[in-house]
C-alpha cells in the first residue's frame, strides 16, 4: 500500500490544482460580468404569448462563445418567457424576474450552439438585448415544446410595433 501512496498524493494534487484554476477562472468571469446590470422588474404590459424552455446562457453580442455571468443570469435554469405588450418577461426559479422592455431588445433570432451547447439546426432562440451600461448581450433560451419560430416571431411583432409607436 505504501508503494501507491506517492501516486495517490500526486494525482490528488493534480486534481486540486484543477479544481482551484476552474474556481479562479469562474470568479475571475462573475467579477468582470458583474459590470453589466440585468433589468429586474415584474412583466409589464398585457400578455400577448407565454413560452417555457431552458434557459441555457447569456454571452457577449455576436460572441457566441464568450459567456458572461452577470448575476441572476449566470447558471442554466427552467425558465418562463412572457412577451407582453411593453417587452419580454423572463422568470427562472430563484431568482427574480427580468423584464426587457421592448426599447432594450435589439432583436431576436434563432441559433444553433453557444458557449457549452450544441442543438439540432437552429434549435435556440437568441434574445439580443442592452444592459443598462448599455452593453448588448445575447440569451439563449431552448423551448421545450412550443416553436421557436413562435417565440422568434413574437418579439419581432414586439419590436415592430415599439418601432411603429416610436415614429
Amino acid at each position: 500500500m505504501l508503494a501507491y501512496l506517492p501516486g495517490i498524493a500526486f494525482f490528488a494534487g493534480v486534481i486540486a490544482l484543477v479544481l482551484t484554476l476552474m474556481w479562479l477562472g469562474w470568479r475571475r468571469r462573475r467579477r468582470v460580468s458583474a459590470e453589466i446590470r440585468v433589468p429586474l422588474g415584474q412583466a409589464r404590459g398585457e400578455t400577448t404569448a407565454v413560452f417555457d424552455g431552458l434557459y441555457v446562457a447569456t454571452t457577449r453580442h455576436d460572441a457566441p462563445l464568450d459567456r458572461l455571468a452577470p448575476p441572476h443570469l449566470a447558471f442554466r435554469s427552467r425558465v418562463t418567457v412572457t412577451v407582453t405588450t411593453s417587452g419580454v418577461a423572463l422568470d427562472m426559479p430563484g431568482t427574480p424576474s427580468l423584464f426587457l422592455d421592448a426599447d432594450r431588445i435589439e432583436g431576436a433570432g434563432r441559433a444553433t450552439w453557444t458557449i457549452d451547447r450544441v442543438v439540432e439546426r437552429d434549435g435556440l432562440v437568441l434574445v439580443a438585448w442592452r444592459g443598462d451600461d448599455d452593453t448588448i448581450c445575447d440569451s439563449y433560451i431552448r423551448l421545450q415544446t412550443d416553436s421557436p419560430d413562435a417565440l422568434v416571431r413574437a418579439i419581432d411583432d414586439l419590436s415592430a410595433q415599439h418601432t411603429g409607436a416610436e415614429q
